[in-house]
């Protein structure tokens, strides 16, 4: 056997459907929205399944409803002016002693 993670069978329904086990489609992250499955026929008849997500796991933090709220409030302070742009670290830094 090979280094997978997992190795088994899922069955075939008549149309063509086949359902991944839950613990796999979880740890792939297939079980969220817009999750795909890339689909591979190689010339010795092997067929690979690779996961393919609308936006990668490591990024997906960045999506959630929460972040884009915090989001759209940073660009509503930019839009009003309500921002301040330091020209390097020490300014930064003696603007925050300010405060």
């Amino acid at each position: 056997m090979s280094n997978a993670e997992f190795h088994g069978y899922v069955g075939v329904q008549r149309r063509g459907l086949i359902a991944l086990p839950t613990e796999l489609r979880r740890r792939l992250h297939l079980d969220e929205p817009g999750a795909q499955l890339e689909v591979t026929e190689r010339p010795d008849g092997v067929v690979e399944l690779r996961p393919s997500l609308p936006v990668s796991a490591d990024q997906a933090w960045f999506w959630t409803e929460r972040w884009q709220e915090r989001e759209r409030e940073v660009d509503e302070h930019v839009k009003a002016g309500r921002v301040t742009v330091h020209e390097n670290d020490d300014d930064f830094l003696a603007h925050l002693d300010t405060l």
